[in-house]
């Protein structure tokens, strides 16, 4: 289990990109952050139907799936092995209150969203972050100052279309923007961007006492969901999330109420922060 002390002084140098991707997408998934809340506001063990219950659009058998993952990734544990047995976090699954809190506060300091529930919060930050590339994007250009599209794909290591289909999702996800309207302009971290330090911080300190589990014999992971936009048509999950909301009279009003997210302009003070000279 994590200490209680304070995760280390920050800088993005020092990321560890693998290890930061690592956790992410154990924490990541669709379900996990509002199961886990579930349990530790409980405090007990609970069965699935007790769970799907306060989540009355999933249905009972999404949400078994999710804590058998949860499982596998040693989050919760099974008070027996009986079929209907019950459920409970493990120390692992406990220590992710600081996470949720950090991960809630860089939300609610730098995402335009309006108000929400605390768990669709977490797992929204989660879910701009859970994506491939996203870590050793923010790491390049958070060492390195503005850079290039070209100079970001040699930095990182990847083909151009790829870190291309990257840059446009994490400027819709407001952590990047460019430093002028021209074609061909440097990317720049915004100020979400630059502010991630203290979620890598905290992220990279939950995960080191847990590293070493073995996952080796997990069920295959399944994708990380993907946050639903406004301009983004809904996923088959998405769909019937959806349509499982509007036939739910259980479900409250202002569990998915995203807001319009708006392009983030760069700030002058973040293109000032940033290290200039770099060759671009």
């Amino acid at each position: 289990m994590p200490s209680p002390t304070h995760p280390p002084a920050f800088s993005f140098g020092s990321v560890d990109a693998q290890r930061i991707d690592h956790a992410i997408a154990r924490i990541g998934p669709k379900w996990t952050t509002w199961s886990t809340m579930i349990l530790a506001q409980e405090k007990r063990p609970m069965r699935v139907r007790e769970i799907a219950a306060q989540l009355p659009f999933v249905g009972e058998q999404s949400v078994s799936q999710r804590l058998m993952y949860m499982h596998a990734d040693g989050l919760v544990a099974r008070a027996d092995v009986r079929r209907r047995g019950t459920y409970q976090l493990s120390a692992v699954g406990e220590s992710l209150a600081p996470v949720h809190r950090t991960l809630s506060d860089w939300s609610r300091a730098h995402l335009p969203l309006q108000t929400m529930a605390e768990a669709e919060r977490v797992e929204d930050a989660l879910g701009r972050l859970n994506l491939r590339h996203t870590t050793a994007v923010v790491q390049a250009l958070g060492t390195n100052g503005p850079l290039r599209f070209s100079h970001i794909a040699d930095e990182i290591g990847v083909d151009r279309p790829s870190t291309r289909h990257r840059l446009l999702r994490m400027q819709a996800d407001g952590l990047v923007g460019r430093t002028g309207s021209r074609h061909g302009d440097p990317y720049v971290l915004t100020d979400a961007g630059q502010a991630l330090g203290a979620v890598y911080a905290t992220v990279e300190h939950w995960s080191e006492p847990v590293t070493t589990f073995k996952t080796s014999s997990s069920p295959a992971r399944v994708a990380a969901a993907t946050r639903t936009h406004t301009n983004v048509p809904l996923t088959g999950d998405g769909a019937r999330t959806a349509a499982a909301l509007r036939r739910s009279a259980a479900a409250p009003n202002d569990l998915f109420s995203h807001a319009t997210q708006p392009q983030l302009r760069v700030s002058a003070a973040v293109i000032a922060r940033s290290a200039p000279g770099r060759g671009r």
